[in-house]
């Protein structure tokens, strides 16, 4: 999660040069009251990889690269420049050297484009900032070339909405606006004229890229299209009009695009089916868990008490989730004389639903530590993680209770199955099975110990080998650097 510090709260005593950053005699960077830089760097204890801490830090008034060393520790900086609206992230070591791709591949300059926030953790979940952050540390220099602000007419097409909506049942898609993509277009070209650039990542950003004219190689990459996403998900029932305008932006950008990364089959067939995309410009690569830290293995393999089965449910669609059938199941194994035990997190059941064993936390923050951290102790107390999903594409809690070692049990819905391997990292029901059938499925995991516990390693070693962001980054290195000219 990102840090903020306070504005440049320690300046130097001594040694401070013309950058107003130094190096102190233990190696610990320091910020000069006087200097331009705002925010809090932060240092790892040595340089091997996992190690580095990360923060963002940023400049108002930097129009030049500044090279900075230190004498100990690693650390990530951030510095954005104010006339050329884009932040830049290198990777520097204890003798002041760019973190290299691995293989000794060269440094890319990539621009990350989309018209939100990459910083900001609400934006696409969360993984707009994982991405950035992976592609900076395996891939070479990210500039960040939004966000954009909302225009009047942008503002007005969302107020339009929301009357369409009351009044005609139906929505008007603001997000994939032939307005707003065309303005984007002109803010992102101009941008791109006054930057180097090796090629244009483009994560969840098709109105983005739709109309975006440029020689630099696009990279679109997105955990679906419109087509996989409208019949399924509430919400995505727009006038006819603009149903149409929203799969022509999304046909452009896939053909604007000169490689195309999704995270499941799923995803890659709707591309070709319902927008003719060219599989040779297709990749699957799974996301990873939406983690600052993975979670430490031997702590997360330790075996858990068996005086009750614990099941998290994670999700803010009751309907769409599961969280009726999710319900059904804990019912299902209690009445298998199965001491089951149930946290729904992130939504409320309607009708104030209570039954035995059955905890609600309407919501946490993992901005605020105290309930990241409550989060967390959900993850590691837990012995099966439950999402009987109706429709999704590539959920990340998956990425993440694999992380903590939490065996899922889900369905068999989108893109899951690229993520879930069944009876290796969790077990998947068809979208027709009942909690009945889910209660059984974890009951016969429940009563062999042996088996569980080689459900809970594998689930963590899917988590090391693939679903993780250093994984994703390595594996869209090697295609963009063959990508870039």
């Amino acid at each position: 999660m990102r840090k903020e510090g306070d504005d440049a709260q320690e300046g130097l005593h001594r040694g401070v040069d013309r950058s107003g950053l130094t190096a102190s005699a233990g190696g610990v960077m320091e910020i000069c009251r006087n200097s331009n830089w705002r925010g809090k760097i932060e240092r790892g204890a040595n340089c091997s990889g996992s190690n580095r801490s990360s923060d963002i830090v940023r400049d108002s008034q930097c129009t030049s690269r500044t090279t900075l060393r230190c004498l100990a520790g690693c650390l990530v900086l951030t510095y954005r420049r104010r006339y050329c609206s884009r932040d830049t992230l290198a990777m520097v070591d204890m003798d002041g050297n760019v973190d290299a791709c691995p293989g000794g591949e060269r440094r890319l300059d990539i621009a990350f484009v989309t018209a939100r926030d990459p910083l900001q953790m609400q934006s696409f979940s969360g993984t707009h900032y994982f991405m950035l952050k992976a592609l900076q540390k395996r891939c070479g220099e990210v500039y960040c070339l939004g966000p954009v602000r909302r225009s009047a007419i942008e503002n007005a097409e969302r107020v339009f909405n929301k009357a369409s909506r009351l009044l005609l049942k139906k929505g008007y898609d603001h997000t994939h606006s032939i307005i707003s993509s065309k303005r984007y277009a002109r803010v992102f070209r101009r941008k791109l004229a006054k930057m180097h650039a090796d090629l244009v990542f483009a994560p969840a950003a098709a109105s983005e890229i739709a109309h975006l004219d440029t020689t630099v190689p696009i990279v679109y990459s997105s955990d679906g299209t419109f087509a996989a996403i409208k019949d399924h998900y509430p919400g995505w029932d727009f006038l006819d009009f603009s149903t149409r305008r929203t799969h022509l932006i999304e046909k452009s950008a896939i053909r604007k695009a000169s490689l195309l990364i999704y995270p499941s089959q799923y995803a890659a067939r709707s591309a070709v089916r319902d927008y003719q995309a060219d599989e040779s410009k297709i990749h699957i690569i799974p996301f990873g868990a939406n983690l600052e830290v993975a979670p430490v293995r031997d702590v997360v393999l330790h075996p858990k008490p068996r005086n009750e089965c614990r099941l998290l449910f994670v999700g803010v669609d009751w309907v769409r989730k599961g969280g009726a059938i999710a319900v059904e199941t804990l019912a299902a194994l209690r009445a298998k004389g199965i001491p089951a035990h149930l946290t729904i997190c992130g939504c409320i059941p309607p009708g104030g639903l209570r039954a035995e064993g059955l905890e609600v936390i309407p919501s946490l923050d993992k901005r605020s530590p105290a309930e990241h951290k409550r989060l967390q102790d959900l993850y590691l107390s837990s012995h099966f993680f439950l999402l009987p999903t109706r429709a999704d594409l590539s959920p990340i809690v998956l990425c993440e209770a694999n992380a903590f070692g939490v065996p899922v049990v889900t369905s068999e819905v989108g893109g899951i199955p690229d993520i879930v391997t069944e009876g290796h990292n969790g077990l998947m029901l068809p979208l027709s099975a009942s909690g009945q059938e889910y209660a059984n499925a974890i009951a016969d995991i429940w009563y062999h110990p042996d088996r569980y516990s080689e459900l809970a390693h594998l689930s963590r070693k899917a988590f090391e080998e693939r679903l993780n962001w250093d994984v994703w980054a390595c594996s869209v290195g090697e295609l963009l650097t063959r990508l870039a000219p």
